[in-house]
């Protein structure tokens, strides 16, 4: 099989934000998205899609982009390379659910090259509960766990650990959820070319519409508490702060002077912090409980 450029690769991310949003706006019944094409002054643009108010999301972004040009200075610190331009093309997903019963549910896929030759993609999916439901993080990790398998039999394991560790607020000592999987510079590896791990990362994307649609099977209409809407904003909270922290897509957005509105469009609609708070709800505490590394998703019993 032919390995793709970058040209090739762009085309198909755009083809995947329009078929994600399609499928978002039947799942969701209600609303639609908003589309806001940008341009970068030094080089490349994107479409931010957004919406709002909708009867399952209450705000979301479906966001592409295509940016090129000379490499900062901070990127080739970061990531010690040489000096040389790049390209950076992906899809990035953030959906924050009106109901507190619904996680927060997060996708990125992208690609990376320069101009002297070096590649990889990375991306990964990864689910936020408000309040964990392991019945529910069993399915996603299976489901995960069968994409993964299609192509090697040691991905899930590699990268829902991968995910275990990024998805993390150190300051806190908590994950950000219940993970996922997460992948970063993959590029050729012994016998896996490009193409390989470009079918890899095209799956990982078609996977998404389904997979959230499972995620929110017998939620979206689960009658929630006074309590429980403030529980899920105090825990929005905490989505900002590793946003804002630790990860490296914002980071990365902000550095190549990527567009501040569509890289914050994660952020929640409201949020809260309240100092030194202690939940009493049972099923409130028990999603603290389990907000750890290393659980077996795929095998676990409560």
């Amino acid at each position: 099989m032919q390995n793709p450029n970058k040209e090739t690769i762009s085309e198909w991310f755009k083809g995947l934000q329009d078929s994600i949003c399609e499928g978002l706006e039947t799942l969701d019944g209600k609303s639609q998205f908003v589309q806001d094409k940008w341009e970068r002054s030094e080089g490349g643009g994107g479409r931010t899609r957004t919406f709002k108010e909708g009867a399952l999301i209450e705000k979301g972004g479906v966001n592409f982009s295509a940016v090129f040009g000379p490499t900062p200075s901070k990127i080739l610190e970061a990531l010690k390379l040489e000096k040389a331009d790049f390209f950076a093309t992906g899809v990035s997903i953030v959906l924050h659910p009106k109901n507190p019963w619904v996680p927060i549910i997060h996708m990125n896929v992208r690609y990376f090259e320069m101009d002297n030759g070096i590649w990889w993609f990375g991306g990964g999916i990864d689910l936020t509960p408000h309040i964990i439901i392991p019945e529910k993080a069993v399915l996603f990790h299976e489901n995960l766990k069968k994409t993964c398998d299609k192509h090697n039999s040691t991905y899930y394991e590699e990268f829902k650990r991968w995910a275990d560790d990024y998805f993390y607020l150190s300051h806190r000592k908590e994950t950000r959820g219940i993970g996922g999987i997460f992948f970063d510079r993959l590029a050729e590896k012994d016998q896996v070319t490009k193409s390989d791990r470009w079918e890899f990362v095209k799956n990982v994307g078609s996977s998404f519409v389904p997979i959230y649609s499972e995620a929110v099977e017998n939620l979206r209409e689960k009658e929630w508490s006074d309590e429980d809407k403030k529980w899920q904003e105090l825990r929005r909270g905490r989505y900002v702060e590793f946003n804002l922290v630790h990860d490296k897509g914002t980071k990365f957005g902000l550095d190549t002077d990527g567009r501040t509105e569509s890289i914050l469009v994660s952020m929640p609609p409201i949020a809260q912090w309240q100092y030194n708070f202690a939940p009493e709800n049972q099923q409130h505490l028990q999603t603290l409980e389990l907000l750890k590394k290393g659980i077996d998703w795929v095998n676990y019993t409560s």
